[in-house]
C-alpha cells in the first residue's frame, strides 16, 4: 500500500482502479475553523497515520518532550505501560536526559482488559497481562508515562505489581489532559460519572491510585504539540497549505467542554 493523500473535511471521493476522484466537498460555512478531533492523535488512531500533513507518531513524540518540560521529576529511568504511549515516554526520556527502559512486557496470550464485563475483571485482567521485567528496575525511581487515563483503575494495579517487584518510587507523567466531557461527535466516551477526572479522588489522585505523583499535559501543552508543525508548514507554503488545511482547528470538547458546534437539546 502506498500513502495517496487526506480526504478533505466534507469531502466525497470516488476511488477506482485507474484514480480518485473528487465527487464533491461539502463546504464549512464561512469562518469556522476546522475542528479535527485532537484524541485521535493522542490515543485512537495507529502511530503511522498522518492527520494534516503529520505522522501521529511524531505528535505523540511532541506531546512526551512538552510533558518533560512542565512535569519534570527527579527519577533514574522512563518507562510506559506497553506500548500505546511508546512514542510519549521516547519524547520524555530524551528530553530529561533519562534512560528510556522497558519495565513491562506484555503477555500476548491474554485479551483484551476494558472489555471485561466488571472492574474486579478487568483489574485481574491487567495482571495476567504483563510481565515484570524486574532487573531492569529494581531499587530505582521510574516514571511510568500513559497516554491517557479515564476511569483510572487500570494504572493501580500496575503501579502495585511494579512496587511489589522493587521499584523505589513510581511517578506518573501522562501525555494528554484529563477528559472530562462526554463526547456527542461520536466517539464513545465512558460517561460524565465514570471519568476519574469528574470524581472527588481526582484531587488526591497520586494516593487514589498508589503513585509518587501523577501530572497530566496541559490543554495547551497538547494543542501546541498537535499545532506546531502544521503552523511551521503553513508559514513556509502559505498558500498551498491554507488551501489544504483551511483555518486551523481541533476539538477539544472533552477535555475543556467547548464543543464546536451548538448542542441542542
Amino acid at each position: 500500500s502506498r500513502y495517496h493523500r487526506e480526504v478533505l473535511p466534507g469531502e466525497i471521493v470516488k476511488i477506482s482502479r485507474h484514480d480518485v476522484q473528487t465527487l464533491d466537498v461539502v463546504q464549512r460555512p464561512e469562518g469556522d475553523p476546522s475542528a479535527f478531533c485532537i484524541f485521535e492523535y493522542v490515543y485512537f488512531a495507529r502511530p503511522d497515520s498522518i492527520f494534516e500533513g503529520q505522522m501521529v507518531y511524531s505528535v505523540r513524540k511532541r506531546c512526551g518532550q512538552q510533558l518533560a518540560i512542565e512535569a519534570p521529576v527527579e527519577a533514574d529511568l522512563v518507562s510506559t505501560v506497553p506500548e500505546s504511549a511508546t512514542p510519549a515516554a521516547l519524547g520524555y526520556a530524551q528530553k530529561c536526559g533519562l534512560p528510556y527502559v522497558e519495565v513491562l512486557c506484555k503477555n500476548r496470550y491474554v485479551g483484551r482488559t476494558f472489555i471485561q464485563p466488571n472492574m474486579r475483571l478487568r483489574q485481574l485482567g491487567v495482571a495476567k497481562k504483563f510481565g515484570v521485567l524486574s532487573d531492569n528496575f529494581k531499587g530505582k525511581r521510574v516514571v511510568i508515562i500513559d497516554d491517557s487515563i479515564v476511569r483510572g483503575n487500570t494504572i493501580s494495579p500496575i503501579i502495585k505489581l511494579l512496587r511489589e517487584s522493587g521499584a523505589k518510587e513510581v511517578h506518573i507523567r501522562v501525555a494528554s489532559p484529563p477528559i472530562r466531557f462526554p463526547c456527542y461527535m461520536g466517539i464513545n466516551i465512558p460517561t460524565k460519572e465514570e471519568l476519574i477526572a469528574n470524581k472527588p479522588e481526582f484531587h488526591d489522585l497520586a494516593n487514589y491510585i498508589g503513585a509518587d505523583s501523577v501530572v497530566y499535559l496541559s490543554v495547551e501543552g497538547l494543542v501546541s504539540s498537535v499545532q506546531e508543525s502544521i503552523k511551521a508548514r503553513q508559514d513556509n507554503h502559505p498558500k498551498s497549505q491554507k488551501s489544504f488545511i483551511g483555518k486551523l482547528g481541533h476539538c477539544t470538547a472533552c477535555l475543556t467542554g467547548n464543543y464546536p458546534v451548538e448542542l441542542e437539546w
